[in-house]
């Protein structure tokens, strides 16, 4: 298995750094790139419409969600099946507000590895971006995120975005944004079905045989009596 570790750097290439840092670049009001926390208000204190104005809500990555594994057929949770290892590394978010509106561009950046059953072809990642309020869903929007992989000799890197993430425009600091890998509820394992009985096939019928013929009476012996002798 090849496995990726939670804290890897992979902004190597100036391609991709140039892109996600081109988006943090346009965060002018977030005050935060790439998953930095925002700094709170004091506790206690009003929030004040400049402050509002400033504010774009924390993207977090959230544990558990930064993986996804494909396998070959019937490998299911077998390492030595894998086919690709993606991971997201870097999150990133732009604010605009505009009638009432907040529309944030959500961006995550990661890279695709080669399993031990790797092949060049299309991987599928399902993307979910989330926005709460507390315990209330203001946006949730599952996306199917295809990345070509070609070379299987080394890591495919790739970057994901939701544009249009629109929420009603805060009226405090309690907003959260979340981004991860969303596999849905674990499939349950198919019940075993019962073993059909086999059936025991009847025996073939046979033509029936015609019945045997009754014995042919025997003819009783003529009887002569002494007037039938002639004299």
């Amino acid at each position: 298995m090849v496995a990726a570790t939670s804290n890897f750097r992979f902004f190597t290439g100036v391609a991709l750094s140039g892109m996600l840092l081109a988006l943090a670049g346009c965060q002018s009001n977030s005050g935060d790139v790439l998953n930095v926390q925002d700094k709170q208000a004091a506790g206690g204190g009003k929030v004040l419409a400049s402050e509002l104005t400033a504010y774009c809500p924390t993207l977090t990555l959230r544990e558990g969600t930064a993986y996804f594994n494909t396998y070959a057929k019937g490998g299911q949770d077998d390492a030595s099946k894998i086919v690709y290892q993606a991971s997201i590394g870097e999150v990133t978010r732009d604010c605009k507000r505009a009638n009432g509106q907040l529309t944030m561009n959500v961006a995550a950046a990661g890279r695709i590895v080669p399993g031990p059953q790797g092949a060049a072809g299309t991987i599928t990642m399902p993307i979910r971006v989330v926005v709460t309020r507390g315990s209330n869903v203001l946006y949730s929007q599952l996306h199917q995120h295809k990345v070509q992989v070609s070379d299987t000799t080394s890591a495919t890197q790739f970057v994901f975005n939701d544009p249009n993430v629109t929420v009603p425009e805060p009226s405090g600091r309690d907003y959260q944004v979340f981004v991860g890998y969303d596999e849905g509820p674990p499939k349950p394992k198919a019940a075993d079905k019962p073993r059909p009985v086999a059936r025991k096939k009847a025996p073939a019928r046979t033509a029936q045989q015609p019945a045997p013929a009754a014995p042919a009476a025997q003819q009783q012996p003529a009887t002569t009596s002494a007037s039938d002798i002639p004299r």
